[in-house]
């Protein structure tokens, strides 16, 4: 019976999870942004924690797997696409709860074309979970990162929604939803975040990363990850690019 519940603990932290995904998507579509943010964000917490917990006692399974990914698709992929779908409606329609039956067609097109980002989060999720070359780091830009910046950016919308209208528009964020479907499935090696030694050399990237990091959270609060996601994908790109020029050399 001990061996039962411990084996079930991991899945109920994943589910925990797929939960917050679910009641960020509702939060999103009905315009709650900071609350479907801080629910993205929880859903993180509980991403991370079900791995570390199903490691530590050792009852790691295909179930785990399976259900992790379907949780991730939910939190990162769909409560994400959700917030930029109906920030489209807000930018084209100024009203939160106008009706789609209403909307030109290519408005209807441009409120549901974020909803892709879903589809391209469950294409690199599906992808990660045959992929065995994944084990020590990532290919192309994971789903909670995607999540986890998407939350941020939003968290701070409500308060510079100004500011945000003006540079985040329809094109400029049917882009910015084009390069993270294109990050979520490339080939890109996302360098490791994982130190397995404390020496400098080695990780130079991962302690700039978090100093940013850190100072980012403490001026900008939660909207300071965008920040330390946008550098982390930076940073990954031009790491690939020098190893690309110096393997040609």
């Amino acid at each position: 019976m001990a061996f039962s519940i411990k084996q079930h603990i991991p899945n109920t932290i994943t589910s925990l999870n797929l939960l917050c995904g679910v009641i960020a998507t509702l939060c999103a579509f009905e315009g709650l942004f900071q609350l479907a943010a801080l629910f993205i964000i929880a859903g993180a917490a509980f991403d991370f924690f079900d791995g570390f917990v199903a490691r530590a006692l050792g009852v790691s399974g295909p179930m785990g797997k399976e259900l992790d990914s379907l949780a991730d698709n939910i939190s990162f992929g769909l409560a994400p696409a959700a917030l930029y779908s109906t920030y489209m409606r807000l930018l084209l329609t100024g009203d939160l709860n106008f009706p789609l039956e209403k909307m030109e067609g290519w408005q209807i097109a441009t409120v549901a074309a974020p909803l892709m980002l879903a589809v391209f989060a469950g294409l690199r999720l599906a992808k990660f979970n045959i992929d065995t070359r994944q084990t020590e780091s990532f290919l192309g830009l994971t789903t909670t990162a995607t999540g986890l910046f998407t939350a941020s950016l939003f968290w701070m919308l409500p308060d510079n929604i100004d500011t945000f209208t003006q540079i985040l528009n329809p094109t400029s964020t049917l882009i910015l939803i084009t390069v993270f479907c294109a990050l979520l499935i490339s080939e890109i090696p996302m360098f490791s975040l994982k130190v397995k030694h404390f020496s400098w050399a080695g990780n130079e990237l991962r302690v700039v990363l978090l100093v940013v990091g850190i100072l980012s959270i403490i001026f900008l609060g939660i909207g300071g990850i965008s920040l330390t996601i946008l550098l982390y994908t930076l940073f990954s790109i031009l790491r690939a690019l020098f190893a690309s020029k110096k393997k040609t050399v």
